[in-house]
């Protein structure tokens, strides 16, 4: 369920948290991220929009400062290079909309974090696995640190199926590969078919602190 549109307690203080809205390919995440942000404005609040400069699906039909659904619904936005760039260009905004997350570094995680705690709604579309099935940073991080997840699927073209997989149609290693119809379907877990081959560019590991030896505790 959307989260209450205003932004200010009974005291006038604004108070900010996380929306995630993630899922698959063709399942409807940056409609339901404009359909949040007019809504906002609606309701007269301060609104900026940001997405990746890596994502110029639209750029030829639309421009390059416009973020575009699949079924080319479109509403102004700013680019941006690095997750840093939005916590210095979201001005006095009150809602901070964000598309195609996955784009971003692990950074966009603190970046959402700070502007959560300066009072602002925070609106995030992003892929949640790659084309192999695996969780894709930093959605999946934000997941952890938003006050509201929501998850939507698309349908799987093989059996009609709510699909949450993102099946890539060509021959292509890389992790990160824009497209639309020509490189990408929706697939169920029945019906993907992860590849077998290496990922080019596999995800950063990341490492932890070692663990230390259990400490025996013994009579003085």
């Amino acid at each position: 369920m959307e989260p209450h549109v205003y932004t200010r307690d009974e005291r006038g203080q604004r108070r900010g948290w996380i929306e995630v809205v993630c899922g698959s390919m063709f399942s409807g995440k940056t409609e339901e991220l404009i359909r949040r942000l007019r809504r906002a404005r609606i309701a007269k609040q301060r609104v900026e929009i940001f997405k990746p400069a890596t994502d110029t699906r639209y750029t030829e039909l639309f421009g390059d400062e416009v973020v575009v659904s699949h079924d080319e619904n479109a509403i102004p936005s700013q680019i941006v290079h690095s997750a840093d760039q939005l916590f210095l260009l979201a001005g006095d905004a009150e809602v901070v909309g964000v598309d195609e997350a996955q784009f971003f570094g692990m950074e966009l995680v603190d970046v959402c974090q700070r502007l959560a705690r300066d009072g602002r709604r925070v609106i995030v579309a992003g892929l949640d696995q790659d084309y192999r099935g695996q969780p894709f940073e930093p959605v999946p991080q934000l997941m952890a640190v938003a006050e509201h997840v929501t998850k939507l699927h698309a349908i799987c073209v093989r059996c009609g199926a709510p699909a949450n997989h993102s099946q890539r149609i060509v021959a292509q290693g890389d992790r990160v590969l824009v497209g639309e119809k020509e490189a990408y379907e929706p697939r169920c877990r029945r019906c993907f078919e992860p590849p077998t081959d290496p990922p080019a560019n596999p995800p950063a590991q990341t490492t932890s602190e070692p663990v230390s030896a259990p400490v025996r505790l013994t009579d003085a």
